[in-house]
């Protein structure tokens, strides 16, 4: 059996699940679009850059999220499911995904972007194992913190590597590890692997994987 981890945004989705996720919020009436909506646009851009400061971001993110009851969030994340994600999901990314089911391979979905969004996303593609950045709950409620490590840059090696262990598996439990991603945020991970791919990456990673000689695909 082999490992085939898939970031989420802008790999095996056309477009950013996070970012858009706001973008939702804000149609729906949940957020004030002027003050959100550049302070979205920042995060973004600096998450592109490389400089992004993660825990900064999460404050920001998951404050929608503690500000509204959980009932409220489950049926607004159903209709942005239906309404925003599945028109990302391309049938390329659903047959690469495909793929590796039918290979037998342990698949997991490891994205920097928040479980309680991405759980439903993963979902969609038959994948049950998620690694996130996990909102921190309190009786079954939002408390608007982070709980644990985010999955991001470094942080994603971390929160693999104890998952793994928690199956009693690590990385080299695996012959082959393969893992897609967009970005060059996910460089420290994509250097722990036996199969990098790039999938319609950045331009840092792009030059990054031609230097490296790492295939890259595109799922558009």
């Amino acid at each position: 059996m082999n490992l085939a981890l898939f970031d989420l945004d802008n790999t095996i989705l056309a477009g950013d699940s996070d970012y858009n996720w706001s973008r939702f919020l804000i149609q729906e009436g949940y957020l004030d679009g002027a003050i959100h909506a550049e302070k979205n646009e920042k995060f973004y851009a600096e998450y592109k850059d490389g400089t992004l400061d993660i825990f900064a971001f999460v404050e920001f993110q998951f404050k929608p999220l503690a500000r509204n009851p959980r009932s409220v969030l489950n049926q607004l994340l159903k209709k942005y499911v239906e309404e925003v994600i599945k028109p990302m999901i391309t049938e390329k990314a659903r047959a690469l995904v495909k793929k590796h089911q039918e290979a037998g391979d342990l698949i997991i979905v490891i994205t920097a972007t928040n479980s309680f969004i991405t759980k439903p996303i993963a979902a969609l593609f038959g994948i049950e194992n998620l690694i996130g950045t996990d909102p921190e709950e309190k009786e079954g409620e939002f408390t608007g913190k982070v709980s644990g490590t985010p999955s991001f840059k470094e942080g994603k090696v971390t929160r693999l590597e104890a998952w793994l262990k928690s199956k009693h598996l690590s990385l080299a439990s695996f012959e082959k590890s393969y893992f897609y991603s967009d970005s060059h945020n996910d460089l420290p991970l994509m250097e722990k692997v036996t199969h990098p791919v790039a999938v319609d990456s950045d331009d840092i990673l792009s030059e990054y994987a031609t230097s490296k000689g790492w295939p890259q695909i595109s799922l558009r």
